[in-house]
Protein backbone atom coordinates (compact mmCIF):
# COMPACT_ATOMS: atom_id res chain seq x y z
CA UNK A 1 0.00 0.00 0.00
CA UNK A 2 1.72 3.52 -0.79
CA UNK A 3 2.20 5.52 2.08
CA UNK A 4 0.83 8.66 1.53
CA UNK A 5 3.50 12.14 1.88
CA UNK A 6 1.80 14.12 4.75
CA UNK A 7 2.80 17.06 6.53
CA UNK A 8 3.56 15.96 10.47
CA UNK A 9 1.28 17.77 13.13
CA UNK A 10 3.36 19.79 15.47
CA UNK A 11 1.31 18.30 18.22
CA UNK A 12 2.61 15.33 17.66
CA UNK A 13 6.23 15.76 17.76
CA UNK A 14 5.87 17.69 20.96
CA UNK A 15 8.01 16.61 23.66
CA UNK A 16 8.90 16.40 27.30
CA UNK A 17 10.88 16.95 29.68
CA UNK A 18 12.71 14.00 31.59
CA UNK A 19 10.51 11.51 33.01
CA UNK A 20 7.83 13.67 32.28
CA UNK A 21 4.47 12.06 30.57
CA UNK A 22 2.53 14.28 27.81
CA UNK A 23 -1.31 13.44 27.81
CA UNK A 24 -3.32 14.79 25.11
CA UNK A 25 -6.76 13.36 25.85
CA UNK A 26 -8.68 13.30 29.07
CA UNK A 27 -7.24 12.06 32.10
CA UNK A 28 -9.31 8.90 31.94
CA UNK A 29 -9.38 7.44 28.13
CA UNK A 30 -12.81 6.62 26.31
CA UNK A 31 -13.18 3.04 26.75
CA UNK A 32 -13.15 2.49 22.96
CA UNK A 33 -10.43 4.49 22.06
CA UNK A 34 -6.88 3.25 21.51
CA UNK A 35 -4.32 5.17 23.28
CA UNK A 36 -0.45 4.31 22.33
CA UNK A 37 2.39 4.98 25.18
CA UNK A 38 5.97 5.57 23.72
CA UNK A 39 8.99 5.34 25.52
CA UNK A 40 11.55 6.11 24.01
CA UNK A 41 15.42 7.89 24.76
CA UNK A 42 14.77 11.74 24.53
CA UNK A 43 18.19 11.86 25.86
CA UNK A 44 20.81 9.66 27.01
CA UNK A 45 23.22 7.70 24.81
CA UNK A 46 20.86 6.36 22.32
CA UNK A 47 18.67 9.47 22.18
CA UNK A 48 19.42 10.19 18.49
CA UNK A 49 17.22 7.18 17.84
CA UNK A 50 14.62 9.45 19.38
CA UNK A 51 13.00 11.41 16.77
CA UNK A 52 12.71 8.18 14.22
CA UNK A 53 10.92 6.47 16.63
CA UNK A 54 8.66 9.29 17.79
CA UNK A 55 7.87 9.68 13.55
CA UNK A 56 7.15 6.83 12.70
CA UNK A 57 4.34 5.92 15.55
CA UNK A 58 3.01 9.17 14.50
CA UNK A 59 3.06 7.95 10.77
CA UNK A 60 2.04 4.67 11.94
CA UNK A 61 -1.17 6.36 13.67
CA UNK A 62 -1.42 8.61 10.76
CA UNK A 63 -2.08 6.07 8.64
CA UNK A 64 -4.49 4.32 11.02
CA UNK A 65 -6.27 7.52 11.07
CA UNK A 66 -6.83 8.03 7.70
CA UNK A 67 -8.16 4.42 7.37
CA UNK A 68 -11.04 4.97 9.96
CA UNK A 69 -8.84 4.13 13.13
CA UNK A 70 -9.32 1.32 15.47
CA UNK A 71 -12.37 -0.07 15.54
CA UNK A 72 -14.14 2.67 14.02
CA UNK A 73 -12.07 5.16 16.78
CA UNK A 74 -9.32 7.88 15.57
CA UNK A 75 -5.99 7.31 17.80
CA UNK A 76 -5.05 10.08 19.59
CA UNK A 77 -1.23 11.45 19.74
CA UNK A 78 0.84 8.59 21.90
CA UNK A 79 1.46 9.42 25.62
CA UNK A 80 5.02 9.95 25.25
CA UNK A 81 7.68 9.03 28.11
CA UNK A 82 11.61 9.53 28.47
CA UNK A 83 13.67 6.72 29.05
CA UNK A 84 17.11 8.54 29.20
CA UNK A 85 18.93 5.65 28.69
CA UNK A 86 18.72 4.94 32.60
CA UNK A 87 17.03 1.85 34.04
CA UNK A 88 15.82 3.88 37.26
CA UNK A 89 14.22 6.43 34.74
CA UNK A 90 12.67 3.70 32.44
CA UNK A 91 11.26 1.91 35.32
CA UNK A 92 9.82 5.44 36.33
CA UNK A 93 8.75 6.07 32.87
CA UNK A 94 7.09 2.57 32.61
CA UNK A 95 5.04 3.34 35.63
CA UNK A 96 4.00 6.57 34.04
CA UNK A 97 2.73 4.97 31.02
CA UNK A 98 0.70 2.60 32.61
CA UNK A 99 -0.72 4.98 35.31
CA UNK A 100 -2.11 7.34 31.82
CA UNK A 101 -3.99 3.77 31.06
CA UNK A 102 -2.60 3.29 27.82
CA UNK A 103 -3.29 0.72 25.59
CA UNK A 104 -0.08 -0.19 24.86
CA UNK A 105 3.46 0.40 25.20
CA UNK A 106 5.99 1.08 21.92
CA UNK A 107 9.44 0.97 23.31
CA UNK A 108 11.75 0.70 25.07
CA UNK A 109 14.97 1.19 22.56
CA UNK A 110 17.60 -0.03 24.01
CA UNK A 111 17.39 -4.27 25.29
CA UNK A 112 18.79 -2.74 29.08
CA UNK A 113 15.87 -0.47 29.18
CA UNK A 114 13.07 -2.66 27.87
CA UNK A 115 14.18 -5.36 30.12
CA UNK A 116 14.17 -2.45 33.37
CA UNK A 117 10.60 -1.14 31.85
CA UNK A 118 8.66 -4.28 31.26
CA UNK A 119 7.60 -5.40 34.39
CA UNK A 120 5.62 -2.65 35.28
CA UNK A 121 4.16 -2.68 31.55
CA UNK A 122 3.59 -6.68 31.29
CA UNK A 123 2.98 -7.02 34.94
CA UNK A 124 0.15 -4.69 34.27
CA UNK A 125 -1.23 -6.79 31.82
CA UNK A 126 -0.42 -3.87 28.67
CA UNK A 127 1.18 -5.29 25.96
CA UNK A 128 4.41 -3.93 24.91
CA UNK A 129 6.34 -3.89 21.91
CA UNK A 130 9.94 -2.88 20.88
CA UNK A 131 11.02 -2.31 17.26
CA UNK A 132 14.66 -1.56 18.50
CA UNK A 133 15.49 -3.91 21.73
CA UNK A 134 17.84 -6.97 20.02
CA UNK A 135 19.28 -8.88 22.92
CA UNK A 136 18.90 -12.71 22.55
CA UNK A 137 17.70 -12.83 26.78
CA UNK A 138 14.65 -10.79 25.45
CA UNK A 139 13.19 -13.90 23.95
CA UNK A 140 13.18 -15.32 27.54
CA UNK A 141 11.77 -12.63 29.86
CA UNK A 142 8.91 -13.29 31.92
CA UNK A 143 6.35 -11.75 30.61
CA UNK A 144 2.72 -13.10 30.74
CA UNK A 145 3.05 -13.15 26.59
CA UNK A 146 2.47 -9.85 26.63
CA UNK A 147 6.03 -8.43 25.22
CA UNK A 148 6.84 -8.39 21.87
CA UNK A 149 9.28 -7.15 19.57
CA UNK A 150 9.53 -6.42 15.45
CA UNK A 151 13.82 -6.31 15.68
CA UNK A 152 15.16 -9.27 14.92
CA UNK A 153 17.77 -10.86 17.37
CA UNK A 154 21.25 -10.54 17.63
CA UNK A 155 21.62 -14.27 17.41
CA UNK A 156 20.13 -13.44 13.88
CA UNK A 157 22.43 -10.27 13.47
CA UNK A 158 25.88 -11.63 14.98
CA UNK A 159 26.37 -14.30 12.36
CA UNK A 160 25.91 -11.55 9.65
CA UNK A 161 28.33 -9.54 10.67
CA UNK A 162 31.02 -12.19 11.47
CA UNK A 163 30.56 -13.35 8.13
CA UNK A 164 31.03 -9.87 6.57
CA UNK A 165 34.04 -9.57 8.43
CA UNK A 166 35.57 -12.66 7.06
CA UNK A 167 34.31 -12.07 3.49
CA UNK A 168 36.18 -8.73 3.65
CA UNK A 169 39.34 -11.37 4.58
CA UNK A 170 40.00 -10.92 8.15
CA UNK A 171 40.72 -14.03 10.17
CA UNK A 172 42.36 -12.45 13.05
CA UNK A 173 39.49 -10.13 15.23
CA UNK A 174 38.84 -8.40 18.41
CA UNK A 175 35.57 -8.15 19.82
CA UNK A 176 35.06 -5.59 22.07
CA UNK A 177 31.45 -5.11 23.59
CA UNK A 178 29.34 -3.75 26.53
CA UNK A 179 29.10 -5.70 29.00
CA UNK A 180 25.45 -5.64 29.23
CA UNK A 181 22.64 -7.63 27.76
CA UNK A 182 22.75 -6.40 24.45
CA UNK A 183 26.91 -6.59 24.24
CA UNK A 184 27.15 -9.76 25.51
CA UNK A 185 24.35 -11.44 23.40
CA UNK A 186 25.66 -9.67 20.57
CA UNK A 187 29.90 -11.09 21.35
CA UNK A 188 28.25 -14.44 21.85
CA UNK A 189 27.53 -14.51 18.21
CA UNK A 190 29.73 -12.90 16.50
CA UNK A 191 32.74 -15.36 18.49
CA UNK A 192 30.62 -18.41 17.48
CA UNK A 193 30.30 -17.47 14.02
CA UNK A 194 33.97 -16.32 13.63
CA UNK A 195 34.69 -19.32 14.80
CA UNK A 196 32.86 -21.65 12.68
CA UNK A 197 33.94 -19.95 9.64
CA UNK A 198 37.67 -20.23 10.76
CA UNK A 199 38.78 -17.16 11.99
CA UNK A 200 40.74 -16.54 15.20
CA UNK A 201 39.28 -14.45 17.63
CA UNK A 202 43.02 -13.18 19.29
CA UNK A 203 40.49 -10.71 22.08
CA UNK A 204 37.03 -11.08 23.34
CA UNK A 205 36.14 -8.20 26.08
CA UNK A 206 33.99 -6.27 27.63
CA UNK A 207 33.47 -3.10 29.23
CA UNK A 208 31.69 -1.06 31.77
CA UNK A 209 29.67 1.23 29.45
CA UNK A 210 29.35 3.87 32.42
CA UNK A 211 33.22 3.80 32.68
CA UNK A 212 34.50 7.04 32.39
CA UNK A 213 38.26 5.32 31.51
CA UNK A 214 38.77 2.74 28.78
CA UNK A 215 42.84 2.43 28.88
CA UNK A 216 42.85 -1.75 29.62
CA UNK A 217 40.37 -2.63 26.81
CA UNK A 218 42.38 -0.23 24.41
CA UNK A 219 45.37 -1.26 24.83
CA UNK A 220 44.43 -4.67 25.27
CA UNK A 221 42.91 -4.28 21.50
CA UNK A 222 45.95 -2.42 20.57
CA UNK A 223 48.24 -5.07 21.65
CA UNK A 224 46.38 -8.33 19.82
CA UNK A 225 47.62 -8.15 16.59
CA UNK A 226 43.69 -8.06 15.35
CA UNK A 227 43.66 -7.09 11.94
CA UNK A 228 39.77 -6.54 12.46
CA UNK A 229 38.43 -4.96 15.79
CA UNK A 230 34.17 -5.60 16.33
CA UNK A 231 32.96 -3.04 18.44
CA UNK A 232 29.71 -3.66 19.82
CA UNK A 233 28.76 -0.20 21.78
CA UNK A 234 26.77 2.15 21.64
CA UNK A 235 27.27 6.27 21.74
CA UNK A 236 29.96 5.45 24.31
CA UNK A 237 31.87 3.35 21.41
CA UNK A 238 33.36 6.95 19.59
CA UNK A 239 35.67 7.28 22.32
CA UNK A 240 37.29 3.67 22.25
CA UNK A 241 37.28 4.23 18.69
CA UNK A 242 39.04 7.56 18.69
CA UNK A 243 41.56 6.17 21.19
CA UNK A 244 42.03 3.13 18.71
CA UNK A 245 43.21 5.34 16.09
CA UNK A 246 45.30 7.43 18.03
CA UNK A 247 47.31 4.52 19.16
CA UNK A 248 48.04 4.31 15.51
CA UNK A 249 45.93 0.76 15.01
CA UNK A 250 45.55 -0.43 11.38
CA UNK A 251 42.89 -2.33 12.31
CA UNK A 252 39.47 -1.98 10.66
CA UNK A 253 36.71 -1.38 12.13
CA UNK A 254 33.32 -3.57 12.33
CA UNK A 255 30.14 -1.68 13.72
CA UNK A 256 27.08 -2.52 15.41
CA UNK A 257 23.76 -0.85 15.12
CA UNK A 258 24.41 1.20 18.29
CA UNK A 259 27.25 3.32 16.09
CA UNK A 260 24.78 3.74 12.77
CA UNK A 261 25.41 6.98 12.66
CA UNK A 262 26.25 8.83 9.17
CA UNK A 263 27.86 11.80 11.57
CA UNK A 264 30.48 9.46 13.52
CA UNK A 265 33.30 10.98 11.64
CA UNK A 266 32.30 14.17 13.71
CA UNK A 267 31.19 11.85 16.94
CA UNK A 268 34.92 10.19 17.08
CA UNK A 269 36.53 13.41 16.72
CA UNK A 270 40.03 11.87 15.51
CA UNK A 271 42.79 14.59 14.61
CA UNK A 272 43.14 12.78 11.26
CA UNK A 273 40.50 13.77 8.08
CA UNK A 274 39.09 10.18 7.03
CA UNK A 275 39.93 8.54 10.08
CA UNK A 276 36.67 6.25 10.12
CA UNK A 277 37.03 5.17 6.14
CA UNK A 278 36.57 2.11 5.40
CA UNK A 279 34.29 1.66 8.64
CA UNK A 280 31.83 -1.41 7.76
CA UNK A 281 28.40 -2.09 10.04
CA UNK A 282 25.66 -4.13 10.22
CA UNK A 283 22.33 -2.91 11.68
CA UNK A 284 18.60 -4.32 11.16
CA UNK A 285 16.93 -2.54 8.45
CA UNK A 286 14.43 -2.95 5.81
CA UNK A 287 15.50 -2.68 2.27
CA UNK A 288 11.86 -0.29 1.82
CA UNK A 289 12.51 3.20 -0.13
CA UNK A 290 9.03 3.60 -0.76
CA UNK A 291 8.55 2.96 3.48
CA UNK A 292 11.61 5.50 3.59
CA UNK A 293 10.53 8.05 0.81
CA UNK A 294 7.07 8.75 2.64
CA UNK A 295 8.67 8.99 6.02
CA UNK A 296 10.89 11.56 4.55
CA UNK A 297 7.95 13.58 3.38
CA UNK A 298 5.81 12.82 6.79
CA UNK A 299 9.03 14.56 8.40
CA UNK A 300 11.07 16.05 6.07
CA UNK A 301 13.61 17.17 9.20
CA UNK A 302 14.35 13.14 9.91
CA UNK A 303 17.87 12.47 9.12
CA UNK A 304 18.13 9.45 10.90
CA UNK A 305 15.53 6.09 10.04
CA UNK A 306 17.29 3.10 11.75
CA UNK A 307 14.68 0.98 13.39
CA UNK A 308 11.65 3.54 11.92
CA UNK A 309 9.74 0.89 9.80
CA UNK A 310 10.13 -1.79 12.89
CA UNK A 311 8.74 1.21 14.98
CA UNK A 312 5.72 1.48 12.87
CA UNK A 313 5.52 -2.22 12.64
CA UNK A 314 5.13 -2.80 16.28
CA UNK A 315 2.42 0.21 15.83
CA UNK A 316 0.08 -1.77 13.00
CA UNK A 317 0.30 -5.06 14.76
CA UNK A 318 -0.74 -4.02 17.64
CA UNK A 319 -3.50 -2.42 15.71
CA UNK A 320 -4.59 -5.31 13.49
CA UNK A 321 -4.35 -7.68 16.88
CA UNK A 322 -6.54 -5.27 18.13
CA UNK A 323 -9.08 -5.28 14.74
CA UNK A 324 -8.89 -9.39 14.65
CA UNK A 325 -9.95 -9.39 18.45
CA UNK A 326 -12.62 -6.69 18.31
CA UNK A 327 -11.61 -5.39 20.95
CA UNK A 328 -9.25 -2.64 23.08
CA UNK A 329 -8.36 -4.48 26.20
CA UNK A 330 -4.51 -5.65 25.88
CA UNK A 331 -6.18 -8.92 27.44
CA UNK A 332 -8.94 -9.63 24.44
CA UNK A 333 -6.31 -9.14 21.98
CA UNK A 334 -2.49 -9.60 22.62
CA UNK A 335 -3.45 -13.07 21.72
CA UNK A 336 -4.32 -12.08 18.35
CA UNK A 337 -0.94 -10.13 17.88
CA UNK A 338 1.12 -13.07 16.54
CA UNK A 339 -1.13 -14.53 14.49
CA UNK A 340 -1.97 -11.63 12.07
CA UNK A 341 1.96 -11.79 11.12
CA UNK A 342 1.99 -15.78 10.28
CA UNK A 343 1.92 -17.55 7.12
CA UNK A 344 -1.23 -18.96 7.38
CA UNK A 345 -3.04 -15.90 6.84
CA UNK A 346 -3.78 -13.91 3.58
CA UNK A 347 -0.83 -11.75 2.66
CA UNK A 348 -1.27 -7.79 3.36
CA UNK A 349 0.26 -4.21 3.75
CA UNK A 350 -1.07 -2.11 5.64
CA UNK A 351 -3.21 -0.80 7.88
CA UNK A 352 -6.66 -0.72 5.88
CA UNK A 353 -5.73 -2.97 3.35
CA UNK A 354 -5.57 -6.04 6.25
CA UNK A 355 -8.13 -4.38 7.96
CA UNK A 356 -10.84 -4.98 5.59
CA UNK A 357 -9.33 -8.54 4.98
CA UNK A 358 -10.00 -9.08 8.40
CA UNK A 359 -13.59 -7.84 8.26
CA UNK A 360 -14.29 -10.07 5.82
CA UNK A 361 -13.37 -13.12 7.74
CA UNK A 362 -10.03 -13.41 6.68
CA UNK A 363 -6.44 -14.71 8.74
CA UNK A 364 -3.98 -12.52 7.65
CA UNK A 365 -0.35 -12.16 7.08
CA UNK A 366 0.80 -8.26 7.52
CA UNK A 367 3.90 -8.23 5.69
CA UNK A 368 5.76 -5.17 7.71
CA UNK A 369 7.52 -2.57 6.66
CA UNK A 370 10.47 -3.96 8.07
CA UNK A 371 9.77 -7.19 6.10
CA UNK A 372 7.99 -10.51 6.56
CA UNK A 373 8.40 -10.37 10.72
CA UNK A 374 6.77 -13.77 11.08
CA UNK A 375 6.27 -13.71 15.05
CA UNK A 376 6.75 -16.65 16.61
CA UNK A 377 5.38 -17.97 19.67
CA UNK A 378 7.79 -16.26 22.14
CA UNK A 379 6.93 -13.13 20.31
CA UNK A 380 9.89 -12.58 18.37
CA UNK A 381 10.65 -11.95 14.08
CA UNK A 382 11.56 -15.44 12.92
CA UNK A 383 13.42 -13.60 9.59
CA UNK A 384 15.26 -9.90 8.95
CA UNK A 385 16.36 -7.59 6.90
CA UNK A 386 19.94 -6.00 7.64
CA UNK A 387 22.04 -3.68 5.84
CA UNK A 388 25.30 -3.03 5.71
CA UNK A 389 26.59 0.22 6.43
CA UNK A 390 29.90 2.23 4.83
CA UNK A 391 31.89 4.65 5.38
CA UNK A 392 33.77 5.27 1.76
CA UNK A 393 35.62 8.20 0.69
CA UNK A 394 32.29 9.83 -0.37
CA UNK A 395 31.06 9.54 3.22
CA UNK A 396 28.19 7.09 4.48
CA UNK A 397 26.30 4.61 2.25
CA UNK A 398 24.71 1.60 2.46
CA UNK A 399 26.32 -1.46 0.57
CA UNK A 400 23.76 -4.35 0.57
CA UNK A 401 20.87 -5.88 2.59
CA UNK A 402 21.14 -9.13 3.67
CA UNK A 403 18.03 -11.13 4.40
CA UNK A 404 19.03 -13.64 7.37
CA UNK A 405 16.47 -16.40 9.32
CA UNK A 406 16.36 -17.97 12.27
CA UNK A 407 17.18 -21.42 10.31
Amino acid sequence: MPHRPLALPAAALTLTACGDVLGTGPDTPDSDEFTFGLLYPQTGSLSFLGPAQTAAVNYAIDEINTAGGILGAPVPPPVIADEAGDAAQATQAANDLVSADVNAVIGAAASVMTRASHPAVTGAGIAQCSGSSTAPDLTRVEDGGYFFRTAPSDLLAGPVLARRIVDDGHLDVAVIARADDYGNGYLTAVETELQALGANVVLSETYDPDATNFGAVISAAADSGAHAVALISFQEGTQLMAALIESGTESQFYLTDGLNDPDLEASVGATSTGAVTGTTGVAPSADNPEFNEGLRAFDPDLDVFQFAPHIFDCVTTIALAAESAGSVDPAEYVGHIADVTRPHGTACTGFEQCRDLLADGQPIDYQGMSGDIDLDDNGDPTSATFEVFHFGDDGYETLEYIESTND
